[in-house]
This record gives structure tokens, sequence and C-alpha cells, in this order.
């Protein structure tokens, strides 16, 4: 799609495998290259519909449904900048784990998990296009864009469904590493507080420790210890939006190289030993699998780049 010219109206048939998908989630897929702002605009002036109706971002689809797409242009200069884009951002992703229903990749830090919010192409975008015959591929979950490690990718919609519903019963186990500023205490073994988003003045979305906010549970476990810093491994039994980055900043312990949540202090002493990047690893995943009902667990080593900082401290 991206560089062409869509230059009459096109219908498209919902197939089984995107039934209860969201339409603006079906159509990212299906007008790749079209800007995100563009597919929004065209779904609210009733230049997308189903069934002959106008329809909001958020209708669930069914089998069947007929999507009326009028005509789209998209810019030439696009693409170009996409291939570079993705011969780029395709070396930032290494597959863990691929079986028929599902992919497990690690995803470095500086990727963004998904595209929006001024970024065009992340990881589930990249993957997409480098396997442009593959039907289905959509995210199970999401990393922070500065975070790396484990990131699932469904390759089938009961897949998706069966493991979003794992993680929502807390069936799922998540663990990430993380380096803390100062000595974390032996006797703290997991923080509760509270977490409620607020969106700043500039648009940049903010988690803060309130007691409105939704109930956040993360435990600790100390891997190693530095005269003024801390090497944990963490779980998440809740899992809000930058849970541990905020409950870490809650008790004066923020995670190294955080420019969000962290201590800018703090942040240019360890710049002084090599960090460029937040130092928040996912590291390992913990399930039983959706189609053969076995349970197994997925590693991602700590990145080179991390393991070089810790021998520095």
């Amino acid at each position: 799609m991206s560089g062409q010219c869509r230059n009459h109206v096109s219908f498209v048939t919902v197939g089984g495998e995107y039934t209860d998908q969201r339409i603006d989630n079906f159509l990212f897929r299906e007008l790749k290259g079209v800007p995100k702002s563009r597919i929004y605009k065209l779904i609210r002036i009733g230049e997308i519909r189903v069934n002959k109706k106008r329809v909001r971002p958020d209708t669930k689809l069914c089998v069947g449904d007929i999507l009326r797409i009028a005509p789209i242009r998209t810019a030439n200069r696009e693409t170009s900048w996409q291939n570079k884009y993705n011969q780029t951002n395709i070396k930032d992703i290494s597959i863990l784990h691929e079986d028929d229903g599902l992919i497990i990749l690690n995803k470095n830090s500086g990727l963004a998990t998904h595209g929006g919010s001024g970024i065009s192409r992340g990881a589930i975008e990249s993957i997409r296009q480098d396997r442009p015959n593959t039907k289905f591929l959509e995210l199970v979950h999401r990393l922070d864009k500065d975070t790396s490690g484990c990131l699932m990718i469904a390759k089938k919609r009961s897949v998706l469904l069966a493991l979003q519903e794992a993680m929502m019963t807390k069936r799922i186990s998540k663990t990430y590493q993380l380096l803390v500023k100062d000595r974390w205490p032996v006797s703290r073994k997991s923080i509760s507080a509270p977490l409620l988003k607020n969106q700043m003045k500039s648009g940049q979305r903010m988690v803060v420790v309130d007691s409105h906010g939704k109930h956040s549970i993360t435990d600790f476990q100390i891997l190693r210890l530095f005269k003024n810093n801390t090497f944990l491994q963490a779980s998440i039994i809740t899992g809000r939006t930058h849970q541990i980055r905020v409950h870490c900043q809650s008790v004066g312990q923020p995670i190294a190289g955080d420019l969000r949540y962290g201590d800018k202090q703090y942040n240019s002493q360890l710049k002084l030993v090599g960090l460029r990047r937040l130092f928040l690893h996912a590291s390992s995943l913990s399930f039983k699998h959706p189609v053969n009902g076995e349970f197994f667990t997925v590693t991602a080593p700590l990145p080179e780049a991390l393991k070089k900082i810790l021998d520095r401290l």
C-alpha cells in the first residue's frame, strides 16, 4: 500500500481470524503505509464503513463483515524511508521462540512496541513488513520503548485471546532485571502502591502513586548489591503502565537511566560508566502454552551493554 495510489473504492470481507478485532487495528494492517492519523480521520468522516454503516475506531468486527474503503493516496516519498526504517529496526529484534501460534521477540531498547505518537514503525510493524505473507500478527502485550526484552506476538487470534485472558487472570509470570539507586533494603520484598495515569500539558503521559489509582503490586529480589546501586529482579503481580518504574521512584530508588521518573544527578553519574539507556530488561516469561498446554519459560539474556555497566560498578 505504501507509496501507491489506491484510486478506487475497495471492499474487504472480514475473515474468521479477525472476529472481535477492533476496526482501527484491522485497518493498520490492511492499509500498510497509511498514517494512523489518516486512518482515524477516514473512520471519523465516514470514508470507511462496515456493512454500509458508519463506525467508531473501537468497533469490533465479525466474520463476514464487509468494509468499504474509500480511495486513499499515500506519498511516494514514504516508501524509501519506510524501507530504510525496516532494514534498520528489524535488526533490533531477535526471535527467542517461535511455533505455529506464537512468536516471542527479544526487543532492543529504543525500539517502540508499535507505531503511534509520532512513531511510524515499531516492533510489530517491522515484523509484519518482514513477513508480508503471514496473515495474522498481533501484539499480546506491550513494552515501554526504552525497555528491552521479551515481547509476545500471536500468529492466531485464538492464541491472542487465550494469552490476554491468561494475563488478566495472572497466569503469566513476567520478570524483569533492573538497576536502581542506592542499596535496596533486604527487608523490602514487595511494593504495593496504587497507580494513577495523568496526562501532562505537554501531552506526555505520567503515572503517579495516588489513592484513587489502580491497585498495583511488584515483588522484588536482590540479585547483587553495590556500594551505591542495587541490581534487582522484579516480578509484576499487576500489569500497570510504568509500574516498576513508578514503584521504584516512590521509595526514593529510581531505575538507572530513567529520563521520565529518574534522578538526573544519578543518571549523570552512571553516564560516566557508559549507561546510555534505561536499565530495565524484561528477562523472562513463564506460562502454559494455549495450543499444546505445556508449561514453559522463555528467557532473554541481559544485553551486553547492561552487563558491562554491572562489571564497571
